[in-house]
């Protein structure tokens, strides 16, 4: 296992480089968030497994999430408590190479296409998914997934799939998931209730599996959806709509508190990275059976995480695993001003 302290700053997210696997980014904020700078880290991991800091880079408010370009190695973007993207080279200076701004709210999640690499995606508290490129300063599209005014219309997460570079999929304040597709005249193609009307905190795309997907939220239990197996589109605008939404193809339960973070596996199709504010991160193994979905018995794994990490004393938010060498490893941080990294098929 190793550690890195970002002093006076609490984590919020943590990304392995595409490009270097020895290198990763770290997006951090003071005061947990609530008020306050923000600062970038980019650490490096030494050939003697030590983990030290490159270079860092302040911001007048706290960063949220961060994503690595596909394109340029050194270039990362963050999402700011300003409503503002930033993008910075981290071979240049102190100060952003781009900054973007046309959220209302705080940009809570950024993620990058990886097929079109030329393109990636933010969600804020203001409601909105915007769809950018770094190449101009205007976003290529906006597209509303709550009501304008909702009371609860934060967007906490967006992800592209990796098996279409058009499709989308994100996580909201008022438990509906809804997968987007960027390039149909109405892109809201599927909409529903996903945890019972808790807030959907997070949600990733199965790496194998085009059409499987992980959510997770305040109720404490990962979900894991078929998509195909999904009807309809809700209308997230109906006061009566059914709270229970449709059977998951799983469940997975363990957490004590709210979820905040889902990675699948880059390296195993049933293997989930989870993060929460019960102070562990836990990776899964999911075994469901598509054939049996909605059957509400033993098949939903209770306890059955694999693997639980503890190291953490505060809320662990953000999560990612390595792309590079033996399959496993992934990295944590969280509010205790801790990153961790640890082999998980190890613990």
């Amino acid at each position: 296992m190793l550690s890195f302290r970002t002093k006076g700053y609490n984590g919020y997210g943590v990304k392995y480089s595409p490009f270097y696997d020895n290198k990763l980014a770290v997006a951090t904020s003071s005061n947990y968030g609530l008020v306050g700078n923000g600062r970038l880290y980019i650490l490096s991991i030494n050939p003697d497994g030590q983990i030290v800091n490159d270079v860092f880079f302040d911001t007048q408010d706290g960063l949220f999430d961060l994503a690595w370009s596909e394109v340029h190695e050194n270039h990362v973007a963050t999402a700011n408590g300003d409503g503002s993207i930033k993008i910075f080279d981290i071979g240049v200076s102190q100060f952003p190479i781009l900054q973007l701004k046309e959220h209302r709210r705080e940009v809570f999640s950024i993620n990058w296409n990886m097929n079109d690499k030329s393109t990636f995606v933010s969600s804020s508290w203001d409601g909105t998914i915007k769809l950018w490129t770094p190449s101009r300063k205007q976003s290529l599209a906006t597209f509303n997934a709550v009501k304008p005014h909702a009371q609860n219309n934060c967007v906490y997460q967006t992800v592209f799939s990796p098996h279409n570079p058009s499709m989308l999929v994100s996580a909201n304040a008022n438990s509906h998931i809804q997968v987007w597709d960027t390039r149909s005249p109405n892109p809201n193609i599927l909409d529903f209730i996903g945890h019972g009307g808790a807030e959907t905190l997070t949600c990733d795309w199965n790496k194998y599996r085009p059409t499987v997907i992980a959510t997770a939220g305040v109720d404490k239990n990962i979900k894991i959806w078929d998509l195909r197996m999904i009807d309809g589109t809700a209308d997230f605008q109906s006061p009566h709509q059914n709270k229970l939404g449709p059977a998951p193809l799983n469940q997975l339960i363990g957490h004590d508190f709210a979820i905040r973070r889902v990675v699948w596996s880059p390296h195993d199709g049933g293997d989930l990275l989870s993060c929460s504010y019960d102070m562990t991160s836990r990776v899964w193994k999911d075994q469901a059976d598509p054939r049996t979905r909605g059957v509400l018995n033993n098949r939903f794994q209770k306890n059955s995480t694999s693997k639980i990490f503890g190291m953490h004393k505060e809320f662990v938010i953000g999560g990612d695993y390595s792309l590079w060498g033996d399959p496993g490893w992934v990295a944590t941080t969280g509010w205790d001003e801790m990153v961790y990294i640890y082999d998980s098929k190890r613990l």
